[in-house]
């Protein structure tokens, strides 16, 4: 948390927010946030003068472009941005503050400090970590079932688990796989190299649909997640299957399961989901 969708609610928020904004000076206040580069005077004196001219996202990363440079942002678990007026009292576990020259301020939170920046030249964060090794954007239109098919039909691991590999399809998380699987009638524990072509077709709509449906409604709050203008997502009525253990599925009415796949809890029904 957050996923795909909760990203991409942040990154349209804050382009509406900070696009065409310079920014007038940078207070890093808890260093080890920045990892590129390793130097934080270094890090802060970059950034000012820069205008912001895009927000992007790849996977679960944010960009924040700007003329000459590229940040690269990951929101970990509670990363949150926000938008102040520069006399705004400075809430706690705010990490980094970024002036701006109309007297703004784009402020990064983080109670659980997990949260990471990097910043590049234009097109270097494509050749470096933490963006190198991406896979497919699902929510791009080089995303088709024959691509997912091909680069997962020949792996013997659990669809969850290979569904949940940033290096195969970026953005996916714990609940949405959950939920794209629930949909297309998946037991998360099949063997990825057991799928028939007609079920590949209808996990590779479940992904988009799941997707889709989430970045419509702003994401899920399902812990602390909110957008760049502090209101949560409301994709957290629409689920299905996550966090509903013992409940009646919507499909059939069985109680729905909990088990452990790959080291994260799962939920399934195993009537609607069976593991062939």
């Amino acid at each position: 948390m957050p996923e795909l969708p909760e990203v991409e609610t942040v990154r349209r928020t804050l382009s509406g927010l900070i696009v065409g904004k310079t920014i007038e000076s940078v207070k890093v206040l808890l260093p080890r946030i920045i990892q590129r580069p390793d130097d934080i005077r270094r890090f802060e004196m970059e950034l000012a003068g820069h205008t912001i001219v895009d927000v992007g996202r790849r996977g679960k990363f944010l960009r924040i472009i700007m003329d000459q440079l590229v940040l690269v942002s990951h929101l970990r678990m509670e990363g949150r941005y926000g938008v102040y007026d520069q006399n705004d009292e400075v809430e706690k576990h705010t990490h980094v503050i970024f002036r701006f020259t109309d007297g703004t301020e784009l402020r990064y939170k983080d109670v659980r400090q997990f949260g990471t920046m990097h910043l590049f030249l234009p097109g270097e964060e494509f050749k470096e970590k933490p963006l190198m090794k991406l896979g497919l954007e699902p929510l791009e239109e080089t995303f088709t079932s024959t691509v997912l098919r091909d680069i997962l039909f020949k792996r013997s691991t659990k669809i969850k688990v290979a569904l949940l590999n940033q290096e195969y399809v970026v953005g996916l998380g714990n609940i949405y796989v959950d939920e794209a699987l629930f949909r297309a009638g998946i037991h998360p524990e099949r063997p990825a190299n057991t799928l028939s072509d007609r079920e590949w077709v209808s996990l590779h709509e479940a992904i988009l649909t799941t997707l889709n449906d989430a970045v419509e409604a702003g994401g899920s709050s399902i812990k602390s997640y909110v957008n760049g203008q502090g209101e949560m997502g409301m994709f957290q009525h629409s689920l299905q299957i996550y966090g509903r253990k013992d409940e009646p599925c919507m499909n059939c009415g069985h109680p729905i399961e909990k088990i452990v796949v790959g080291g994260r809890g799962t939920h399934y029904c195993p009537n609607c989901q069976v593991n062939e």
